[in-house]
């Protein structure tokens, strides 16, 4: 019995001092002067950021479309050309021999069509006298027909093989950046192969960029009557100098990466960036109306960041740098 008492009173003692403590350490916080600034709601951008990886804005892929020994590289690689210029040179000759065989075929189909046009009027005559009997008549008129025919087809091989001539010529359907050569020179290409791909052609640059941002549309900005300006920072810290244009955002997440795709379209005109290069890309869609505090008046704990407020009572108020800490004007005071 003595002993619970004596701990029992142990205890007392130290509640008591615990309690003294903490008045004297309350009307010291008391007596500490804070400052406070009157705040008012303000339009803030609404900014997104995320980390993109560059690429052209058209990439094509630049294959024979005939067989044959690849004779001459016209251009150099990484130079930019315009539409339509020469980039590979196959060999002709082979092409050149296919083209007169057709149009000697359509020279004798064309002879056949006449011999068959003067035997119908010939015997389409004797028919009408009753010389012949009908059905003499009737297999010249088919005849004819037939041979029509084959002289249409003639044709089509004639242009066929004006065709594959002129493929012969490798030209650049896009104007853009070539890139490296995936044939030497004396390699035989063959359309519908790996060996057809002869090198590839790209656009100015455009910004893919794969945020982990809350989805952002065209549709959003339209509604806000404003178009999201989109800014760049390149690898080296430095900005871009030319603006972009967001031209795209998935309505969707990505399984796999469990971020929005975005794209936004920029200017490239001293090639200043090179496709695959990663960089920063900040997305400034609009504004929205917001209290914001000094980023020195924001403390964390366990529990978050947070600001106090005050009032009737001083109290935390849980807040984000840069975001709203409440609907109406209010200060704040830091803890000493």
């Amino acid at each position: 019995m003595n002993r619970i008492a004596i701990t029992l009173l142990v205890l007392f003692a130290a509640s008591g001092c615990t309690r003294g403590d903490a008045q004297q350490k309350g009307a010291a916080l008391a007596a500490v002067p804070v400052s406070a600034v009157q705040l008012a709601p303000k339009a803030v951008p609404i900014v997104f950021e995320a980390v993109a990886r560059t690429e052209g804005s058209k990439e094509v892929q630049i294959r024979a479309r005939v067989a044959g020994i690849l004779e001459r590289q016209i251009y150099s690689e990484g130079d930019a050309v315009k539409a339509g210029a020469q980039l590979f040179l196959i060999d002709r000759a082979p092409l050149e021999i296919d083209l007169q065989q057709a149009r000697a075929a359509l020279a004798q189909e064309r002879a056949r069509q006449e011999q068959a046009q003067q035997d119908l009027e010939r015997l389409k005559g004797l028919a009408d006298r009753r010389a012949i009997s009908q059905r003499e008549a009737d297999q010249a008129a088919t005849g004819l027909k037939q041979a029509v025919a084959a002289v249409q087809l003639a044709e089509a091989r004639v242009r066929q093989s004006e065709l594959n001539l002129s493929y012969a010529s490798v030209n650049a359907p896009i104007g853009g950046i070539t890139g490296r050569a995936q044939q030497s020179i004396g390699s035989l290409v063959m359309p519908g192969t790996d060996s057809s791909l002869l090198t590839t052609s790209r656009r100015p640059i455009r910004s893919g960029c794969a945020s982990r941002c809350p989805r952002l549309s065209t549709r959003a900005c339209a509604v806000r009557h404003q178009e999201p300006a989109v800014k760049v920072e390149l690898p080296d810290g430095s900005g871009y100098p030319e603006p972009g244009r967001l031209n795209f955002s998935s309505s969707s997440v990505d399984a796999n990466l469990g971020t929005v795709q975005m794209r936004a379209e920029l200017p490239n005109p001293r090639l200043q960036l090179l496709p695959g290069q990663y960089v920063r890309v900040q997305v400034v869609a609009g504004t929205q109306q917001a209290l914001v505090v000094p980023q020195s008046a924001v403390m964390q704990n366990e529990g978050g960041r947070f600001v106090w407020i005050v009032g009737a009572e001083a109290r935390p108020r849980s807040a984000r740098s840069r975001s709203a800490v409440g609907s109406a004007t209010t200060g704040w005071c830091s803890r000493a």
